[in-house]
């Protein structure tokens, strides 16, 4: 007897369960009830935007790169990304990357009575240290036993959200992922004491973003490639996101390209295409890696920009499972997670078209990565003209 798909995943014979929505919301509807505007970003939408309560995490981000290839990166935690579900456990972070590759690192803990995060605008303090501002201007302060860093950003291009900021995953949208990149590029200024003493005075480029959300992005996501570069006058945040297996495999898009401070265009008009080239899998992490990532992009006035990335080495490789602690390491192999992270060192390049000839083309070196939480499957098995199916397993 022949056996046909149903409406409700059932494909071949073999039974699926019903996918559940992913939305990553454009509509009137969804900026009214979020009390946000759809040209411009306020100053609160940087402020503390959850609760606390289980399964609510919030993180401030400041990373910052300077001429002499010296990096520095900040983080404001009001819980760690792994312990979602536990109670706030207010944490600081910095780490300082000198151009021989040379890392110093430090952390600061504090309790909720030396902490505070404001709602009204950017204004975390997490026992020594604190990060303010005000979509424009922002100081921060990190103060650990063996490392200090004074650092202000100045804005360069205007705070931007990717459409209303967040993907709502769920039937009735009951889980969310949201991110707010409040300064996409900066003017960076750090004073540094390290290793016993020594000092640093530095000025390049810096970024800031905000992410919360509502759930373990684990439960919500299978794997996104992101990357932020600055290449010659343009500055591009790109971002893919693929859904997990409940929701589809649905795929999100986070896009904006500026030039000279001016923002040129983002994925609000749903243009954006992602053309991943080059697939190889990668030793220690058995992930599905492509060696190209390809995004191009119609303006609204009409004009393509493509903006290629290509890899060139990698900079960090991590399987979770050996990074968790041991009682969590060895629970999350018995469960079969093989969750993985990569970062990649290569070169992006922004060629902008016209009639299908490159007309400008411009390329700098650049960073990317590739967060992978679920099983290395979806880019490839998952992907039949355009529906997403299940592979049936050979006899």
């Amino acid at each position: 007897m022949e056996k046909k798909p149903s409406d409700d995943g059932e494909s071949e014979g073999i039974r699926m369960k019903k996918v559940k929505k992913s939305i990553h919301p454009d509509d009137d509807r969804h900026y009214e009830s979020m009390g946000l505007m759809r040209d411009r970003v306020e100053p609160w939408e940087d402020g503390s935007r959850v609760d606390g309560s289980k399964g609510c995490y919030e993180w401030w981000y400041f990373d910052s790169h300077y001429p002499d290839g010296t990096v520095l990166v900040l983080f404001f935690f009001s819980k760690m990304p792994i312990d979602v579900n536990g109670p706030i456990k207010p944490i600081a972070t910095a780490e300082l990357t000198l151009p021989d590759g040379t890392k110093f690192s430090e952390e600061v803990y504090a309790s909720m009575e030396e902490s505070h995060y404001a709602k009204d605008k950017c204004d975390v303090k997490i026992g020594t240290c604190y990060c303010r501002g005000d979509l424009e201007h922002y100081d921060v302060l990190f103060r650990g036993e063996r490392m200090t860093a004074r650092f202000t950003l100045d804005g360069t291009i205007k705070a931007w959200r990717s459409q209303t900021g967040s993907i709502f995953f769920g039937d009735r949208e009951e889980h969310y992922f949201a991110w707010l990149p409040a300064v996409p590029e900066g003017k960076a200024v750090a004073e540094l004491t390290y290793d016993g003493g020594k000092t640093l005075h530095l000025e390049g480029s810096g970024y800031h973003d905000h992410n919360w959300g509502n759930i373990s992005m684990l439960k919500l996501m299978h794997h996104w490639y992101w990357g932020r570069a600055k290449i010659g006058d343009y500055k591009v945040i790109s971002s893919w996101i693929t859904s997990e297996k409940k929701y589809g495999y649905k795929e999100h898009d986070v896009f904006m390209i500026a030039k000279n401070g001016e923002i040129l265009g983002d994925n609000a008009n749903h243009t954006l295409k992602f053309m991943p080239e080059d697939r190889y899998i990668d030793p220690y992490t058995k992930k599905p890696v492509y060696n190209r990532v390809i995004y191009e992009y119609l303006t609204d006035t009409n004009e393509t920009y493509r903006i290629t990335y290509q890899r060139q080495g990698d900079i960090n490789k991590t399987r979770f499972v050996d990074v968790l602690p041991a009682p969590l390491g060895l629970l999350a192999s018995l469960i079969g997670f093989d969750g993985g992270y990569l970062r990649f060192e290569g070169r992006a390049t922004v060629e902008k078209l016209e009639g299908g000839k490159v007309v400008e083309c411009v390329s700098d070196p650049a960073v990317w990565e590739l967060m992978y939480f679920g099983k290395a499957c979806a880019d490839e098995t998952y992907r039949k003209n355009g529906k997403k199916t299940k592979e049936r397993k050979k006899a």
